[in-house]
């Protein structure tokens, strides 16, 4: 579920970790504690597919990100910036809590493509 007060909260909060190098910080989407039918899922559930999510809304990124010093590894340029969501590789990344809110930490050559709609998106 997008969630914009979530990401509100997270944009503003000047505690959360700084990602360093070639790292994105990423909140997900929120996982709705029912489906579309109302069926009410557990919290294992709801955690599992926390896990395998595959979009997130890019809340900071490292100093690093998109430079390559050997070659030209991104000839057209970065990826993503700062307040883009984007899909990115089920289970990537370094997961972790703060305050209720999930995030994830992952490489930037994890980022496959930046989405209009993340509400639109359903991993499959």
């Amino acid at each position: 579920m997008y969630d914009k007060d979530i990401i509100a909260a997270a944009r503003n909060d000047k505690t959360l970790p700084k990602p360093v190098g070639h790292k994105i910080l990423v909140v997900p989407p929120t996982v709705s504690d029912k489906t579309e039918g109302g069926v009410i899922l557990t919290d294992e559930h709801q955690d599992r597919e926390a896990l395998a999510a595959i979009v997130g809304y890019v809340i900071d990124m490292g100093k690093d990100c998109y430079v390559s010093t050997k070659e030209k590894t991104f000839p057209g340029g970065a990826y993503c910036k700062v307040g883009d969501w984007v899909l990115f590789r089920s289970y990537s990344g370094t997961r972790f809590e703060i305050g209720g809110t999930k995030f994830l930490i992952i490489n930037d050559d994890t980022v496959e493509s930046v989405v209009k709609d993340p509400r639109r998106i359903i991993r499959s």
